[in-house]
C-alpha cells in the first residue's frame, strides 16, 4: 500500500464483527464531523461474507467510499468448535506422534471414567521421521531429509491439504524444522505449512502441537473466506485492503492474516473487550468487568488500569489449547437464545442449549417453540414486541407467556408470568456465576470494578447482576449492541512474541534476555511497517512467564524496562505471587521460564461522542419519553417510563425504574437504581442509590 493510501485509511471506517445471531456494522465518517452509521444484520452462517455485505447495504453506504473496513470474524473459532476443520498431516520426531493426543494428565469429565476426545490430527496423518534436538538446543541425531520427502508424499497420497511440522525442542533450536519446511515446500501445492517453532517459540510439546495443528487446520478455511469477502467487496468497488481483528485484541492485514490463522479464535469477543478498555478509560472507569450477552453466549473479562487481561492458556474445548497471546475471556452458554426447559428431576434448566439464529427465540416467529431468556424478557415487558430486530412472522405477547406456562409452568406449579420471572433469574445467576470466574476466583473485589454492559441482551440483565455480585457501578455504553465492532475501529495493530529461557533467574544471562527482547521489538515494527495502516505511535508490552524452581504452573509478570536484571526479575516475581496468593516464599529460587513482547501500533483516537447524535437529544428527560408500560420487578408489575436512549440529555439523572430504548440494544434500570448520561453517550447507573 501507498504512503498517501495509508495516511488516508482513517478517514472513513467501517468495524464489522460477525456474531453467532447478528453481524453487526459500524461506520465513522471522518469526512462528515464524525458521523457515524450502523447497521444489524443477520448472520449468514454458511458464508459469512454474505451478512457482512448485507450489513454494509443495511447502513446505506458503498464500500467504495471506504478507506479502511476492519472485521472480526468468527470464520475459525466457528471451524474449530465444530470441527470443520481442513484435512491436515503432520510430520513430527520418531516417537512422539502421540503426543498431541495423550496430552496432560487430565480427562474429559473430571469425576467420571470415561470419556471420548478426538485429536485435531488423527494418528494415521501423524508421520514420524528420524531426528532430534536436545533441550538445550544440541543436535542429538541429524534430521533424515529423504524421511521427510518419503513422509510428505505419504500425506499427500492421503489427500492432505495443509502440513505441521513440529519437532522436539525445536523452541530451543529450530533448525530442523526448518530445513523439513524448506524440504516439503518443494513438493507441497500450497503455502499451508506452519512449522511449530515459528508460531509458538515456547516450550511443552503437548500445548504447541496442538496449536499449530489448529493452525494449520483452520488456514486453509480462513483463506477461502478472505478471498470470498475480498471478492464481494471488489465487487462492490472496494479497492484496498481490509484488517482482521486477532483474538489478541490487535488487527493484522488480511494479506497476513492465515499465515497464523489461529491467532483469529476467539476475535469476536476480544474486539468487544477492546472496546471496553478504550471506552472506560475515556469516561473515566479504568477497572472494568466486561460483560458481553448476546444472541448464543455471555462473555465476561476483566479489565485493569485499561489493559484488559491476556492470556496465553487458552484451551477452546477439552484438550485443545491453543497457546497464543488471547484477550482472557470466559464463555458461558447463556444468551438471549438460550432454551429454557424442566428436566426429569422437575427443576427449571437455562442452557446451554440455544435457538441460535434459526429459529431464534419464539417472538422471532421464525418457528421457535422453545421459550427463551429473549422471550422471558418479552413476557415481562422489558422487551417492545414491535421493536424487535429480524422478526419474520410476530407473535404476540400472550402467545409467548401460555407457552411459558405450558412448557415451564405445568410441571412447577407457575403461571406464564412467574415461569418466564424464574428462567431470568435463573439465567443472571448462570451469567453471575461467569463474572465471578474472572474476578472473585482470580483474587479481586467486584467492588473495585465497574460493570461494563454492552451485546444486544447485555443491559437487560447487567442491573440485576451488580446488585447480586456487589458491583458499584454499571457503564452501558452508546451503542452497547454494537461494541463488539466498534471494538474493530478502535483497536490497534498488534503483534506477540514469546521466546522460551527456562533458566534459573540466579544464573540468568542477563545479555542474553536483553538481546530476546530487542529482536521481538525489532521483529514487531518490521512487521507493523507492512500494515495497509500508518500508526501514530508504537508501543511496547514486556512480561515474562516465571515460577518458583520446582514448580509447574507459571505467573505473568509486566516487565517495566526492555532489560530486566536478575534482581529485578526476583523482586517482581515474588510481588506478583503474593498478590495472586497472599504467600511470600522469599528463601525459594525463582525461575525465567519465557519472555513475551507485543508490539504495539497505536491508532488515532476516535471521538465516541458522536456514537450518538447530538443533534438529537432532547433539552429534558421528560422529551425523551416514549412511553409507560408496566414492567415485571421482583414478582410485582410496576408502572415504568419507557425512554429514547437517543434523545436522553448529556449530563441528565434520572431514578429508576426505567427503560431505554434505542435499535441496537434495551436497558433496563431497576427500582432503586439511579442513571447519569455522559458526554460521550454512556449510561453509568449507580447501584442502590435511588
Amino acid at each position: 500500500m501507498r504512503m498517501e493510501e495509508k495516511e488516508r485509511a482513517g478517514a472513513v471506517v467501517a468495524g464489522i464483527d460477525v456474531g453467532g445471531t447478528f453481524t453487526d456494522l459500524i461506520l465513522i465518517d471522518g469526512r462528515a464531523g464524525g458521523r457515524v452509521r450502523i447497521a444489524k444484520t443477520p448472520t449468514t452462517p454458511d458464508n459469512q461474507a454474505h451478512g457482512v455485505v448485507a450489513a454494509l447495504a443495511e447502513a446505506g453506504t458503498s464500500p467504495a467510499g471506504i478507506d479502511l473496513i476492519v472485521h472480526g470474524t468468527t470464520t475459525t473459532t466457528n471451524a474449530v468448535l465444530e470441527r470443520r476443520l481442513a484435512r491436515t498431516g503432520m510430520i513430527t520426531t520418531k516417537g512422539f506422534r502421540d503426543i498431541i493426543e495423550l496430552g496432560r494428565r487430565t480427562r474429559p469429565q473430571a469425576y467420571g471414567m470415561t470419556g471420548t476426545f478426538v485429536p485435531v490430527i488423527p494418528r494415521d496423518l501423524r508421520l514420524e521421521v528420524e531426528e532430534r534436538i536436545e533441550a538445550s538446543g544440541a543436535v542429538r541425531q541429524p534430521l533424515d531429509e529423504e524421511g521427510v520427502r518419503a513422509a510428505v508424499a505419504e500425506l499427500l497420497a492421503k489427500g492432505c491439504e495443509a502440513l505441521v511440522i513440529h519437532f522436539l525442542h525445536a523452541y530451543a533450536n529450530p533448525a530442523h524444522e526448518r530445513r523439513a519446511a524448506e524440504i516439503a515446500a518443494e513438493l507441497w501445492p500450497n503455502g499451508y505449512i506452519t512449522t511449530g517453532h515459528s508460531l509458538l517459540s515456547e516450550a511443552r510439546e503437548f500445548e504447541r502441537g496442538v496449536t499449530a495443528a489448529v493452525n494449520a487446520s483452520v488456514q486453509p478455511i480462513l483463506e477461502r473466506y478472505v478471498a470470498r469477502l475480498r471478492s464481494e467487496l471488489e465487487a462492490l468497488g472496494y479497492r484496498r485492503d481490509f484488517l482482521i481483528m486477532n483474538g489478541n485484541g490487535g488487527m493484522i492485514s488480511a494479506r497476513f492474516v492465515a499465515r497464523e490463522a489461529a491467532k483469529t479464535v476467539m476475535s469476536g469477543p476480544a474486539s468487544g473487550v477492546i472496546a471496553a478498555a478504550y471506552t472506560g478509560r475515556r469516561a473515566g472507569y479504568p477497572n472494568l468487568v466486561t460483560y458481553d450477552m448476546g444472541g448464543t453466549s455471555t462473555d465476561v473479562a476483566l479489565i485493569r488500569n485499561a489493559e484488559p487481561a491476556v492470556s496465553n492458556e487458552t484451551e477452546i474445548e477439552y484438550a485443545m489449547p491453543i497457546h497464543v497471546p488471547m484477550v482472557d475471556v470466559h464463555t458461558v452458554g447463556a444468551g438471549g437464545g438460550s432454551i429454557a426447559c424442566v428436566d426429569a428431576s422437575g427443576l427449571i434448566q437455562v442452557g446451554p442449549q440455544s435457538a441460535g439464529a434459526r429459529p431464534g427465540p419464539i417472538c422471532y416467529g421464525r418457528g421457535g417453540v422453545e421459550p427463551t431468556i429473549t422471550d422471558a424478557n418479552l413476557v415481562l415487558g422489558r422487551l417492545h414486541p414491535g421493536k424487535l430486530l429480524a422478526v419474520d412472522n410476530p407473535v404476540g405477547v400472550d402467545e409467548v407467556r401460555a407457552i411459558f406456562a405450558g412448557r415451564i409452568g405445568r410441571a412447577t406449579g407457575l403461571d406464564g408470568n412467574a415461569a418466564a420471572g424464574a428462567v431470568l433469574r435463573l439465567g443472571n445467576m448462570k451469567m453471575a456465576g461467569a463474572i465471578r470466574m474472572v474476578s472473585i476466583a482470580r483474587g479481586h473485589d467486584p467492588r473495585d470494578f465497574a460493570l461494563f454492559a454492552f451485546g444486544g441482551a447485555g443491559p437487560l440483565h447487567a442491573t440485576a447482576l451488580a446488585r447480586e455480585l456487589g458491583l458499584p457501578k454499571v457503564l452501558v455504553p452508546a451503542r452497547p449492541g454494537i461494541t463488539n465492532a466498534l471494538g474493530c475501529v478502535v483497536a490497534d495493530l498488534r503483534h506477540d512474541f514469546v521466546n522460551t529461557l527456562n533458566r534459573p533467574v540466579a544464573v540468568l544471562d542477563e545479555a542474553e534476555a536483553y538481546a530476546v527482547l530487542a529482536r521481538h521489538r525489532a521483529d514487531g515494527e518490521a512487521l507493523i511497517a507492512k500494515e495497509a495502516v500508518r500508526p501514530r505511535a508504537i508501543r511496547y508490552i514486556h512480561s515474562a512467564d516465571m515460577q518458583f524452581v520446582g514448580q509447574t504452573h507459571i505467573l505473568n509478570v509486566p516487565l517495566p524496562s526492555p532489560q530486566p536484571t536478575r534482581a529485578m526479575l526476583q523482586a517482581l516475581f515474588e510481588e506478583a505471587y503474593h498478590a495472586r496468593f497472599k504467600v511470600r516464599l522469599p528463601e525459594i529460587r525463582a525461575n525465567l521460564v519465557n519472555l513475551n513482547t507485543s508490539v504495539v501500533g497505536v491508532r488515532p483516537e476516535v471521538d465516541l461522542s458522536t456514537l450518538i447524535d447530538p443533534a438529537g437529544r432532547a433539552a429534558t428527560v421528560e422529551g425523551a419519553l416514549l412511553e409507560r408500560r408496566p414492567v415485571w420487578f421482583d414478582g410485582t408489575w410496576i408502572d415504568t417510563p419507557v425512554y429514547d436512549r437517543g434523545k436522553l440529555p448529556i449530563g441528565v439523572a434520572f431514578d429508576g425504574p426505567a427503560i431505554l430504548e434505542q435499535l441496537d440494544a434495551t436497558t433496563v434500570i431497576e427500582p432503586s437504581d439511579r442513571a447519569v448520561a455522559d458526554g460521550d453517550g454512556n449510561v453509568v447507573i449507580e447501584i442502590g442509590r435511588n
